[in-house]
């Protein structure tokens, strides 16, 4: 559970985005594209999903921002630290096969998530189209890596500095209207912008897959955190997920399960920043 390598890929005022190799042969021999991990930076510490973003030489890839007390504590380890624990790799991987031709949507960090998804599907035979979303230019990750594995990728930022201005929902819907023929439709990132992007997909009947990621304890499906409403049905995110058709979930149950720590989170932070200012002192 040694961290291996670290690097910052992307770094502004709203916070840094970080990606670490991690010692895990056991879970390198095991992992398949879509499957994550559930690290604890301490004893007394959350557990936190990551997706497994690469697999390879006995070491896992994961790629995280620094959002809460947790992210910014693990953002806070260095090369040779090592973490209290990793678990891996949970929940199912996404069924790779050559459906013809597929879009794969990403924003934010969940580009991280999509890199492996997308790598799988060229694999296989596909033909990839893909658009990734990002806040600006600096927050675009791994977007030379994901264009070496499509055929096309389309980038929109909110401010315009890459690609297209606008989003990803902008231009999803109008490579639709030109051509609806797609079997498969993978999205990953933001809750309203997977509801969007689900809903933008219903009316041409393509398969839509949305990857979840609810707040986790356990991991085991035990403790009912990652709790969500799949065609009117209980699912779990850790055991029967992370991915879920994007036309039957939740969104509105998911969006208000995900703020019920917030205040919580509130406090931690403001811990964490009384301790960092009297560091600097």
């Amino acid at each position: 559970m040694k961290i291996i390598s670290k690097d910052i890929l992307a770094q502004n005022q709203a916070g840094r985005i970080v990606k670490m190799r991690l010692y895990a042969p056991l879970i390198a021999a095991k992992y398949q594209a879509g499957q994550f991990v559930i690290l604890m930076v301490s004893e007394n510490g959350e557990r936190v999903p990551l997706t497994i973003a690469e697999a390879k030489d006995n070491t896992v890839t994961i790629i995280f921002q620094e959002a809460g007390y947790s992210t910014k504590m693990l953002g806070q380890m260095a090369v040779d630290d090592e973490l209290f624990s990793l678990v891996g790799p949970l929940g199912h991987p996404i069924p790779i096969k050559n459906y013809g031709k597929v879009i794969a949507i990403a924003g934010g960090v969940g580009i991280a998530e999509v890199y492996p998804v997308i790598k799988a599907l060229k694999s296989a035979g596909n033909i990839v189209i893909g658009i990734l979303g990002a806040r600006n230019k600096d927050f675009l990750i791994l977007h030379d890596e994901i264009k070496a594995h499509c055929d096309r990728l389309y980038v929109t930022t909110d401010d315009g500095t890459f690609g297209e201005k606008g989003f990803v929902s902008d231009v999803l819907t109008r490579i639709l209207k030109e051509d609806p023929n797609f079997s498969l439709a993978y999205c990953v990132g933001p809750i309203p912008m997977m509801k969007v992007v689900s809903a933008i997909t219903r009316p041409y009947n393509i398969k839509t897959i949305v990857c979840l990621n609810s707040i986790m304890l356990d991991g085991t499906g035990m403790c009912g955190s990652c709790r969500l409403t799949q065609d009117g049905k209980v699912k779990f995110c850790c055991v029967d997920g992370p991915d879920f058709d994007g036309h039957k979930v939740d969104f509105e149950e998911l969006s208000q399960r995900h703020k019920r720590f917030l205040p919580e989170e509130k406090i931690a932070m403001d811990k964490l920043e009384k301790k960092c200012k009297c560091a600097n002192e």
